[in-house]
């Protein structure tokens, strides 16, 4: 079997974001970047699938600019046996990146795909589903256990209401949740193997698919400072703050 887990290259998780000077997007020159924190997880249980037998290749695919390929020797170096590369500099919507998927898919037949529920600057969580429907693929999303059969995949999920287990069949697409484990660190020994192990690049061209974004972005600014609390000696002074001060959200 093969495991295919997409990866995107974002600001660093520790980073202070800050808006660009002319309210054009977020400012990325000289900003730490690293793999999407849920993308992480995917690329260990697709690690860990691997190691208990239930796989035979795991391969890694990103979409996005050529200082990718770090994110992808990462995931290399985690374990991951080759990458993919589609490389572009347009500016991509969740519904390109998933369109872009599908034509990988369809290359490499997996049977199973796996990626974040979402990454951490769109905060969109709309991939991976998209993926499935393009892709005519059964799919789980926000999984925090995963158990594979022969031709079905059972996923513990995460809902409003607790924990939901669904069983699917195979091929399938699994969305990552954060307890679903706890990614392992690149050891030395494998961050120099990682160096020798294949990267495949193509473009949006080469695979047919049309990047060209539906949505125009107008303006990005930062949230508002929020204002400093104030401590009332009464009540009733509380009362009258509700009644007359307090946003109704």
């Amino acid at each position: 079997m093969k495991i295919l887990v997409a990866i995107k290259r974002v600001v660093d998780y520790n980073v202070n974001i800050h808006v660009r000077s002319d309210n054009s997007g977020v400012e990325l020159n000289n900003v730490k970047m690293s793999m999407n924190p849920f993308d992480e997880i995917a690329v260990e249980e697709a690690i860990r699938l691997r190691e208990a037998g239930k796989a035979e290749e795991v391969i890694v695919v990103s979409v996005g600019t050529s200082a990718c390929r770090e994110q992808i020797r990462t995931a290399l170096a985690l374990g991951a046996d080759r990458g993919i590369l589609v490389e572009t500099d347009a500016e991509l919507q969740p519904l390109a990146i998933a369109k872009l998927l599908v034509a990988i898919v369809k290359q490499e037949a997996p049977m199973l795909v796996i990626t974040g529920k979402q990454a951490i600057d769109g905060d969109n969580s709309q991939t991976g589903q998209m993926l499935a429907a393009l892709a005519g693929m059964s799919q789980a999303t926000f999984a925090s256990e995963l158990l594979l059969g022969d031709d079905t995949a059972t996923v513990t999920r995460e809902v409003d209401g607790g924990l939901e287990t669904i069983t699917v069949k195979l091929p399938a697409v699994v969305t990552t949740d954060l307890r679903l484990n706890e990614p392992r660190y690149a050891s030395l020994p494998n961050i120099m193997k990682a160096k020798k192990k294949p990267i495949d690049t193509c473009s949006p061209e080469d695979l047919g698919v049309d990047v060209t974004p539906g949505l125009k972005i107008l303006k990005v600014t930062e949230p508002p400072e929020r204002q400093a609390g104030i401590i009332l000696e009464t009540v009733e002074e509380l009362v009258d703050k509700l009644q007359n001060e307090a946003k109704v959200i």
